[in-house]
């Protein structure tokens, strides 16, 4: 029997399937505010992975998992008779497992710094949006893809405005013979504004000289000396031989 083409086409937007949709757009919309809020509390304090890595991974993973619970929406309810030697499932899986290869290929990593963290997640997020589009969920594709690129271009501004806690990443190498202090250390950072993150302290020994690495954790959104200014200090100290400093952030 031939395919009625313009029937087929209006079943995608027909009453139960928008009605499909809105359900998965909703349980989207759910996913990113906990992801958001959970993002957060990595944000403010001065983590790699904030809002927009977590809001986007944990809304992309809700709405492939609302798409796999509506299997009777798939391709507007024809899977059977155009598409009965497919098995969705399947090929979402391999989709998923594919795109975080390639997800994590584009984070790097330098010492405590971290970049690539959000292109990363923004790139399966891309993959749940392909899968959508696949299935016929051209509503929920939609949402999902004008709340993903909301979160890339305004949150942003959102971060911008909550209090949160940026971090610096610290290199010191002093001279040969000089043997630091932590409590020393420790009273220096809360002086210039920060603290010496819980277990971030590294400490090598080369040839008699001694190098520290550690996160500074700003104690408040207006509090912490600027590098530039923290540059200064650290170039005329007698005991540093040299310094990196570096925002520990994606």
């Amino acid at each position: 029997m031939p395919i009625n083409w313009p029937d087929l086409l209006a079943s995608y937007w027909s009453q139960p399937e928008v009605a499909a949709n809105v359900l998965i757009l909703l349980n989207m919309a759910g996913a990113l505010a906990l992801g958001l809020v959970v993002g957060y509390e990595r944000s403010y304090h001065g983590r790699a992975a904030g809002m927009r890595t977590y809001g986007l991974v944990c809304m992309a993973s809700a709405a492939m998992m609302a798409v796999s619970g509506h299997p009777d929406a798939w391709f507007a309810g024809h899977h059977a008779s155009l598409y009965s030697s497919v098995d969705p499932t399947r090929v979402m899986q391999g989709i998923v497992t594919g795109i975080g290869f390639l997800g994590a290929g584009v984070i790097m990593r330098e010492g405590f710094s971290i970049s690539g963290l959000t292109t990363a997640a923004s790139i399966w997020c891309s993959s749940a949006i392909g899968i959508m589009v696949g299935l016929g969920m051209y509503l929920a594709a939609i949402g999902l893809a004008t709340l993903a690129a909301g979160i890339m271009v305004y949150l942003s501004k959102l971060e911008s405005v909550l209090p949160s806690r940026h971090a610096v990443a610290i290199t010191l190498r002093f001279k040969e013979g000089f043997l630091p202090r932590e409590e020393g250390l420790r009273r220096m950072a809360l002086e210039r504004g920060y603290s010496i993150a819980g277990g971030s302290l590294i400490i090598a020994s080369e040839q008699g000289a001694q190098e520290w690495r550690f996160v500074a954790l700003a104690l408040s959104k207006h509090s912490g000396a600027p590098l530039s200014e923290l540059a200064q200090e650290l170039a005329a100290h007698e005991s540093i031989a040299s310094f990196k400093l570096a925002h520990a952030r994606n």
